[in-house]
């Protein structure tokens, strides 16, 4: 039996490895921390975009107001947040809501006006006139002496409210285009036709000034800009209304021109006039300055004349000939009185022989 044992081969029994050496659990281990890594990454990426998911921006020309389960975030003014960064939690928790406070907004009011066709609009046309107007299709409005005239107008507004422009009204735009109309039919219904036609500026400021009324009696609180409006007669009696419109064109062009033609004859008589005053003003005057040099002049010779006339009158015949023969521009001859008192015989040749003229 000992020689059988001892020639069986030799078995050795190796030592069990521990489990923290075993290749399945070292693999586990390492599978459960990746996941984790992998679960801290997205949990982080989660925690981002909730981050980033709460902050937004408001424009320059908006206003924002934070809805938090409907009801806004702030009392007052205080909710209403203006240009910048801002936080909100996300949906459903809150809403933001944004409302374009600097931007220029419009309504139109085409109640009043005949149906377009856009292609024939956009071409520059009118449609065919029918011979009446089509209840239900052409609108219209009634001036205060009895016609029909077609309107329609384009009003542009910015809100001043935001909080009252968002929440208090239903439909804003809505309650604007009502406006306009009810402003459009009143103001044609305390016009004239032809004042509505030819006095545009009249009658669009007597819409504007409507529409303020109204808005300031519904709390639509908005900043108006200037309208833009349109009037036109009916179609079917348009070349009529045209036909006047260049009438009084022509009569405005004519009766302008007349007060031009008036206002330069008034002008260039009233230069005439002054000039003919000017001129009567200088030589009043310097008739009374000579007349009354020369009354100082006598006044001043009357003491000489009274000490002697006859020298006097002497005197001053002598200088009537001195001013004679200054005067005089031919020839100067001076005959004096003969000594015996008889008359002297002076001889005049009338058919003296003309000089020469002379050479330069």
């Amino acid at each position: 039996m000992a020689d059988l044992f001892s020639m069986s081969p030799e078995v050795r029994v190796s030592p069990q490895p521990s489990g923290s050496d075993d290749p399945s659990s070292q693999a586990l281990s390492e599978a459960l921390g990746s996941s984790m890594i992998l679960l801290r990454l997205l949990v982080l990426a989660l925690l981002v975009a909730f981050v980033f998911s709460c902050v937004f921006t408001v424009k320059p020309n908006e206003a924002a107001v934070v809805l938090r389960f409907g009801r806004p975030r702030g009392e007052g003014m205080e909710a209403v947040l203006r240009q910048g960064l801002h936080w909100a939690l996300p949906r459903p928790i809150d809403e933001i809501v944004k409302i374009p406070v600097g931007e220029s907004l419009m309504v139109r009011s085409t109640i009043a006006w005949y149906e377009v066709d856009p292609a024939l609009e956009v071409a520059g046309k009118l449609p065919e006139a029918s011979p009446s107007l089509r209840p239900g299709v052409d609108g219209h409005v009634l001036t205060s002496d009895g016609n029909l005239l077609h309107v329609r107008a384009s009003m542009k507004y910015r809100i001043a409210d935001p909080l009252s422009y968002a929440f208090q009204f239903r439909d804003f735009t809505n309650l604007l285009v009502n406006a306009l109309n009810n402003s459009i039919y009143y103001a044609s219904a305390h016009t004239t036709a032809e004042g509505a036609l030819y006095k545009q500026l009249e009658f669009k400021e007597a819409i504007r000034t409507r529409l303020e009324e109204v808005l300031l009696h519904s709390q639509l609180k908005v900043t108006l800009e200037p309208l833009d409006l349109e009037v036109s007669a009916p179609l079917f009696v348009r070349n009529s209304f045209d036909d006047v419109t260049r009438a009084e064109q022509t009569r405005s062009t004519k009766i302008n021109a007349a007060k031009g033609d008036a206002e330069e004859i008034i002008r260039k008589a009233q230069g005439e006039a002054d000039a003919i005053r000017a001129n009567g003003n200088v030589m009043s005057n310097m008739l009374v300055q000579t007349v009354s040099a020369e009354a100082k002049y006598f006044q001043d010779q009357l003491p000489s004349y009274r000490r002697n006339p006859s020298l006097f009158r002497e005197r001053k015949r002598l200088e009537v000939f001195a001013d004679v023969f200054n005067s005089a521009s031919n020839d100067k001859f001076f005959v004096p009185a003969r000594t015996d008192g008889q008359a002297r015989e002076l001889r005049l040749q009338l058919n003296r022989e003309p000089q020469a003229p002379k050479k330069n």
